[in-house]
């Protein structure tokens, strides 16, 4: 077993934690995390109200006595959320671990849960965002590397190299995210000054993961070039699984003068949300990080985290070990 800083804080028994993800991130994986040890996430954006948001997180919590968390995204939309509600119902429903991200609005969010004593993990792709953030009183910084689903930012720095140059600024536990699904994730991001791992993608490739099985394969069968870096041209890049339709998207895009209008009907969020649910793969984009390169299956959740950990441990006491002439680590 690994006793991390994230550990000790989060309450729960393995350094991992699975991302929020958007019309992902339901009761039914969230819970199915924390019962195997990490902590789950509720996404509350894929809720359509705050008191939808409600109803899910006491689904949670009649599904696990473990802790879980709430993730609040806070992005740049054409009709925004309100944001604040969210928050709130996240306070009332006596969820005491959210995970948010997004622009500087969310302080107004960090606000409200500090009030309320909630624990704050915070989503950032640079060094600079993270010292920031942590000046303005978080708990905890998930660092995400270029290989990460979603949004990487704009600065284009893998994991190798921004985990340990956050590791050596950020005083606060820090979390490793993008491009982790195994045992050797795990080890190599403690190796690199992180005291846990994000995991989303590889989440999604489970049974729990509320997706069809379609989406599931996918992730299967696209290696680690199975990836499109899309929206380059806007300033807010996006990597998303590669397909007919992320293909289309790419193409459309390499035209220096395309406005997001011209793809807007292929990435819309309806479109993703309905290829997640349906498994009809000509319907939308969906997200992925380049983590599907080592992804082969498609386990329970409790199957991928006793892996993982057995995985971490074995390298740890027998590969390690042995290179430094010992037979197990302390002999």
């Amino acid at each position: 077993m690994f006793k991390t800083r994230i550990t000790e804080l989060l309450g729960i028994e393995r350094p991992i934690v699975q991302g929020g993800m958007q019309n992902v991130g339901y009761a039914e994986l969230a819970s199915a995390v924390s019962n195997a040890g990490g902590l789950g996430i509720v996404t509350a954006l894929t809720q359509p109200s705050p008191e939808a948001l409600k109803r899910e997180i006491a689904r949670c919590r009649e599904m696990t006595d473990k802790p879980f968390g709430v993730n609040v995204t806070v992005f740049p939309t054409l009709i925004s959320p309100d944001y604040e509600a969210f928050a709130h119902a996240v306070v009332e429903s006596g969820v005491e671990i959210a995970e948010t991200a997004g622009t500087a609005a969310v302080a107004d969010v960090w606000k409200i849960f500090k009030d309320a004593g909630l624990k704050i993990i915070h989503k950032c792709t640079s060094v600079r965002h993270a010292l920031s953030a942590e000046r303005r009183g978080v708990d905890v910084i998930s660092i995400d590397g270029f290989e990460c689903a979603g949004h990487p930012g704009e600065d284009d720095i893998p994991g190798l190299i921004l985990i340990p140059a956050a590791a050596d600024q950020v005083k606060i536990p820090l979390l490793a995210s993008g491009g982790f699904g195994d045992g050797r994730g795990l080890v190599a991001a403690l190796a690199l000054g992180a005291d846990g791992i994000n995991m989303g993608t590889r989440f999604c490739a489970t049974r729990e993961a509320p997706i069809h099985d379609n989406v599931k394969r996918m992730y299967v069968e696209n290696d680690e070039r199975g990836t499109h870096l899309i929206f380059r041209n806007f300033h807010n890049t996006a990597r998303v699984g590669k397909s007919g339709v992320s293909d289309e998207v790419v193409r459309r895009l390499a035209n220096p003068a395309a406005e997001f209008k011209d793809v807007a009907e292929l990435v819309s969020g309806k479109a993703g949300a309905e290829l997640l649910e349906t498994g009809d793969l000509d319907k939308g984009i969906f997200w992925a990080g380049m983590i599907q390169g080592l992804i082969h299956d498609i386990p329970s959740v409790q199957e991928l985290m006793d892996r993982i950990m057995a995985e971490a441990e074995g390298i740890v006491a027998e590969r390690l070990a042995g290179m430094m002439g010992r037979g197990a680590v302390g002999e």
